[in-house]
């Protein structure tokens, strides 16, 4: 139980980043396109959530977990995409658009996937624990 509520605390603090994320973009007026600027707050806040969701799924991993819709998500290549912008982001790069960064922003179906998978490990988290939660 207590690996679970760990790997719990890293799924926290990635959704925590994500509505970091989502409040950047609902104070932009940009209408409905948004270009991700690394140096602004919605940059900040996509790389550091995204890096973070990367942690989950390597806990995920380790602790051999299992869930299909996760699963499913997982088996995806976004999740080596994943893998390298938390590389990019977690170890200095000498060039300001090093390719695992330009190869997250331009991938095609990554946000919906990225936020599906956000989604399922919150449903995850809630239906487990509550299962292994005493009533109190």
């Amino acid at each position: 139980m207590e690996k679970l509520l760990s790997l719990h605390r890293y799924y926290i603090w990635a959704n925590r980043l994500r509505g970091y994320f989502e409040s950047t973009l609902s104070s932009q007026k940009a209408g409905n396109s948004v270009r991700v600027e690394f140096a602004d707050d919605t940059g900040l806040f996509l790389a550091q959530w995204y890096t973070s969701l990367y942690v989950v799924i390597e806990g995920w991993k380790e602790l051999k977990l299992s869930d299909f819709e996760i699963d499913r998500l997982i088996a995806s290549p976004n999740t080596e995409l994943l893998r390298r912008f938390r590389n990019g982001v977690c170890h200095f790069q000498g060039q300001y658009f090093d390719a695992r960064f330009s190869e997250v922003l331009n991938a095609e179906g990554l946000v919906a996937w990225v936020r599906e998978l956000n989604r399922e490990f919150g449903r995850y988290f809630l239906e487990e624990l509550k299962q292994q939660v005493p009533n109190g």
